[in-house]
């Protein structure tokens, strides 16, 4: 298995490998085949997928970087003798903000020394690489456009068939904006690359795939992003992974999160939502407050869970990355949201108007992975839905145990690496914020220990959780 399809390599080594296939011009007697001969071909030659790619193609970039590896010496007579050498990488990335915010791959940014995108128009930007996960290994990368860039729409990867046609646009080789075309060959495929790497759930496609083009997007017919390219099997005949477009939203929005980037924040906790009027329609996204942190900048504003969030400030919230963009390099106080409320006993929607004003996290207002950490003494990471459809398809997610802390509560409960949590007490824990909110429940001691539920070895089993509320 090659583990990525990024590439880092001397420049000027390009070879043209034929083997020992011979290519002949053929000439016949008696044939003489004119283009008049031709029938022509029916229908349009600028059929959809053309038209997909001269849609899209604007909002990927092609990205190159240096870092420096320590190669063997030329003395002899050293056998640790290391030269520092520089090697160049390439990769691809998708716009995600039309100011210059990047999504990639975290092993195409990973250690280098400079970074370099160069734009569909052959514009070459200097790049910093704003927030990074190494676990889902995506990363956000900025650059400071000229003026402002494309953004594509963002699909799902949970209506993928079987057999759909799918396009990939990437810097495959170095050959900046390539264009190749496959189809979905599996779903859910979990991929070992070695010790240290292991994927989850990814999308296999018969798309050419080349190193290079790890970080590019995977689009259906539609246009929209389905999933991030990432590793291909070396050796094997068009055998590329690709990670959904799903899992991606959820990381790059926690890495662009206010909380996060500033100290800030809004104290919204909120779930992606999207239909499809048919196979062939566009998708509809839309992001739904599922908690409110208490005295928060959203509680202060009156928002409530249930609420749909249509805008903040002037740009429409389809996602939970634009959820987020949106509070991006905005003033503290006075950021205009608008949600949909529905009204109570009746089939009517209003429409409020809010107004958020940020506030720094204190002390007392910790992470949620830190909470769980001095509570439970487990580190956990959200995984989506796929990961435990085999299971159950009811199940809409969980959280990865990372990590577990020797003699706590859940090193006591028996929990292990590998296990998924997915429901603590009478609640489903698909974020951390899920678990925060038992573990500080007002009535936690009425029903402590707590029963919680996890997928291991694709079974849902159980165990009690002793934790001490304070």
């Amino acid at each position: 298995m090659r583990p990525h399809a990024a590439s880092f390599g001397v420049r000027g080594h390009v070879r043209w490998f034929f083997g020992s296939v011979a290519i002949f011009a053929v000439g016949c007697a008696g044939f003489d085949l004119r283009a008049a001969d031709v029938p022509p071909a029916s229908g349009s030659r600028r059929d959809e997928l053309v038209a997909v790619v001269d849609r899209v193609k604007a909002s990927v970039v092609n990205i190159h970087s240096e870092r420096t590896i320590n190669a063997p010496g030329d003395d002899p007579f050293r056998t640790t003798s290391m030269t520092p050498q520089r090697v160049n990488g390439m990769g691809t990335g998708i716009v995600l903000d039309p100011r210059g915010y990047i999504v990639t791959n975290y092993h195409v940014v990973d250690d280098v020394q400079s970074l370099r995108v160069r734009l569909v128009d052959g514009t070459n930007c200097p790049a910093r690489v704003i927030a990074t996960d190494k676990e889902s290994d995506l990363a956000i990368i900025k650059i400071d456009p000229p003026s402002s860039l494309a953004v594509v729409p963002l699909g799902t990867s949970h209506d993928l068939m079987l057999a759909e046609r799918v396009i990939a646009i990437g810097n495959a080789f170095g050959y900046e904006h390539t264009v190749t075309l496959g189809n979905v060959s599996a779903l859910k495929r979990d991929v070992t690359l070695n010790k240290e790497i292991s994927y989850k759930s990814l999308i296999q496609t018969q798309t050419p795939i080349n190193p290079g083009n790890s970080g590019g997007p995977l689009f259906n017919k539609l246009g929209e992003v389905v999933g991030v390219n990432v590793a291909i099997r070396a050796g094997a005949q068009n055998i590329a992974f690709a990670i959904p477009v799903d899992t991606m939203i959820v990381r790059a929005a926690e890495m662009m999160s206010i909380r996060k980037r500033s100290g800030l924040t809004h104290g919204l906790v909120v779930v992606d939502k999207y239909d499809r009027a048919t196979d062939d329609a566009p998708i509809r996204r839309w992001v739904a407050v599922v908690r409110v942190e208490p005295e928060s900048a959203a509680a202060l504003a009156g928002l409530r869970p249930g609420d749909v969030i249509d805008s903040v400030g002037d740009l429409a919230v389809r996602n939970s990355i634009d959820l987020e963009r949106g509070m991006l390099d905005k003033p503290v106080k006075s950021i205009p949201v608008k949600v949909r409320r529905s009204v109570e006993g009746s089939v009517s929607v209003e429409v409020v108007d809010a107004s958020l004003t940020l506030q720094p996290i204190t002390q007392s207002a910790m992470m949620p992975g830190d909470v769980v950490w001095r509570k439970v003494g487990a580190k956990l990471h959200p995984v989506g839905a796929e990961s435990v459809a085999r299971v159950d398809r009811q199940l809409r997610g969980g959280l990865m145990v990372q990590d577990i802390a020797a003699g706590t509560a859940a090193a006591k409960a028996g929990l292990q690496k590998g296990d998924i949590l997915i429901g603590l007490h009478l609640w489903e824990s698909i974020t951390l914020d899920n678990v925060v909110f038992v573990l500080n429940h007002k009535d936690l001691a009425t029903f402590n220990p707590l029963k919680a539920y996890f997928v291991r070895d694709g079974k849902i089993r159980e165990t009690l959780i002793t934790t001490s509320g304070e």
